[in-house]
């Protein structure tokens, strides 16, 4: 079975792959696909953009989508056609995940032609990896894989992209902030991001959260950070609050966020635990700050949060949470919810927790 690619490893092969092709080192074939489809919009426009020049593009330069081939036979037609005036035919393959028989293709990726360059992007799922197809443009292109990121990849990569790509740098509150709120939606992600840079004030060097309450809509007090750190540091008054005011805006804060939110935040709590415990009993080395961030996947800057927490919550306490939070999960999903709606699920959820 082959490995599943990671979310680190990905974007780092798509930075390298944008160097290719600023630089005009272009492949005879590109294989874009996995469930993240931003990465691979983003290849694609820019190859769209950068081979051809845009008098060479309407004669040169096909976009065919996927949905409307009824014989893939006519792809592989195209690809063999020789460009107009010279220089290159660049075929675009949109929304190949569409596409009846993708295998037919490798009738011309076995052999492509020299002058072509052939984009498959197959957006929302993969090409099967033992295919000769997904063979052919491993062995003689490129094939880019974007899976979805888990919610612990996500706030780094915001981060350095951010830093990278804007110049600007953003408050760890915030960054959580816009995180929990908008998911693991690269394309929406970004897009509220892009947005929100437009509104700031020139020069602005460092987002915050008042950036974010008042540019995006997200309340800096009433949000899923706030509560799991009200809970993780025992503070009853301010965790009810959080859960009253998530009741009254069901919509604006589903159940099911929540739960994963806190499932992941006790999860590193037990992480931390754990590896006292080994310290403590096993005669292990202690780890030092960069390890423990590392093994819990967050910035070094705010462990120490973590460690206080964790100080708050022993392993034995954090596996009834767990239980807690699984049992709240699926009645946030229809099951066994006794008639309760959200936010009253919400309430005995944080109840409880509280309680142990």
């Amino acid at each position: 079975m082959a490995k599943s690619i990671r979310f680190r490893d990905s974007y780092a092969h798509y930075e390298k792959i944008v160097a290719d092709i600023r630089g005009r080192n272009f492949a005879p074939l590109y294989l874009l696909m996995g469930e993240e489809g931003y990465f691979i919009d983003s290849l694609t426009q820019l190859l769209a953009d950068s081979i051809l020049e845009e008098h060479e593009k309407a004669f040169n330069q096909l976009v065919i989508y996927g949905k409307d081939v009824e014989d893939e036979g006519i792809i592989v037609n195209y690809a063999r056609q020789v460009p107009m005036m010279g220089g290159r035919m660049v075929i675009i393959v949109k929304d190949a995940a569409s596409l009846r028989k993708p295998d037919k293709l490798a009738a011309y990726t076995a052999s492509p032609v020299a002058s072509t360059i052939l984009i498959i992007a197959c957006k929302g799922k993969s090409i099967d990896k033992r295919s000769a197809l997904y063979k052919h443009c491993a062995a003689k292109g490129v094939v880019f894989e974007s899976p979805r990121p888990y919610d612990n990849e996500l706030a780094p990569w915001v981060a350095t992209y951010l830093r990278s790509t804007k110049g600007c740098a953003i408050e760890e509150k915030a960054l959580r902030m816009v995180t929990d709120h908008i998911g693991t939606d690269i394309a929406k992600l970004t897009g509220e991001i892009d947005k929100l840079l437009t509104r700031l004030p020139e020069g602005t060097k460092v987002i915050t959260a008042d950036h974010i309450e008042q540019n995006i809509g997200i309340s800096k007090e009433f949000n899923n950070f706030e509560l799991v750190d009200a809970v993780a540091h025992k503070q009853f008054a301010k965790a009810m609050m959080i859960a009253d005011n998530f009741a009254r805006n069901p919509k604006d804060h589903p159940l099911v966020v929540t739960t994963s939110t806190l499932f992941g935040h006790f999860q590193k709590l037990f992480t931390l635990n754990y590896r006292a415990w080994q310290t403590r009993v096993k005669g292990m080395a202690p780890a030092s700050d960069a390890e423990l961030a590392g093994m819990i996947k967050v910035s070094p800057y705010v462990l120490g949060g973590y460690k206080q927490a964790a100080a708050l919550y022993p392993n034995q306490k954090i596996f009834q949470i767990l239980g807690i939070i699984r049992e709240y999960d699926m009645k946030g999903k229809g099951i066994n919810t006794g008639g309760a709606d959200q936010g009253e699920l919400l309430r005995e959820m944080v109840m409880k927790i509280m309680m142990l």
